[in-house]
C-alpha cells in the first residue's frame, strides 16, 4: 500500500512539472522571451546587460501594428544569426531625412524626448523613402548606435519581438519606456 501511494505521488509529481515545462515552453517559443541587452544604443531607455521580456506574439499574429516609437527585436537583415533591439523610427511609406541630427520624417521634425542632449549626434542623412514592408529604425544612443543610418532598412519579416518589460536589474522593473 505504502509503494503504491509512493508511485501515484511520484507519478502526480512527474505530470505536473511535464505540464508546467510544456506551459513555460510554449509561453517563450509563442509570446514572451527573455532577452539580454547588449551594448549602449539604446540608452538611457534600455542599458547594457539589462534583462527584458519582449512581446513576440503581438508581432507574430498580426493583432499588432509596428507603430513609430515601438521598440523592435529584429534580426539584423545583414547576418540573421544576430538579434539587435531599436526604435523605429520610420514606416513603410515615410520619407526620412537627418539634418544635423535632427530627424525629419515626411519634412516634419520629429519630437524626441527619450534622446538625451548629450546622446545626440549631429550627422546628416539624405532624404530615404521607405519603400515595401520595412522599417527605418535607430538607437537612441545616436553616437554609439550601429543601425538604419550605416545598414539601411529592416524588412518586416526580421522584425519578431516588441521591448515590453524589464525585469533585471530589480531597481528598473517595470514596463520599458
Amino acid at each position: 500500500m505504502k509503494k503504491e501511494l509512493l508511485v501515484r505521488t511520484a507519478l502526480t509529481w512527474v505530470r505536473d512539472v511535464s505540464l508546467a515545462l510544456v506551459i513555460a515552453a510554449v509561453f517563450i517559443l509563442f509570446i514572451y522571451q527573455p532577452v539580454k541587452v547588449e551594448g549602449t544604443s539604446m540608452m538611457p531607455a534600455l542599458v547594457d546587460q539589462e534583462r527584458i521580456f519582449i512581446n513576440k506574439f503581438v508581432y507574430r499574429t498580426g493583432i499588432g501594428k509596428i507603430e513609430r516609437g515601438d521598440l523592435v527585436v529584429f534580426y539584423y537583415p545583414a547576418d540573421q544569426s544576430k538579434s539587435y533591439i531599436k526604435r523605429v523610427i520610420g514606416l513603410p511609406g515615410d520619407t526620412v531625412e537627418i539634418d544635423h541630427g535632427t530627424v525629419l520624417v515626411n519634412g516634419r521634425a520629429l519630437t524626441e524626448d527619450y534622446v538625451p542632449e548629450s546622446y545626440r549626434d549631429y550627422q546628416s542623412m539624405p532624404a530615404t523613402r521607405i519603400e515595401g514592408d520595412s522599417y527605418f529604425v535607430l538607437g537612441d544612443h545616436r553616437s554609439s548606435s550601429n543601425d538604419s543610418r550605416s545598414w539601411g532598412l529592416v524588412p518586416r519579416a526580421c522584425i519578431y519581438g516588441e521591448a515590453v518589460f524589464v525585469y533585471w536589474p530589480l531597481d528598473k522593473l517595470g514596463p520599458v519606456r
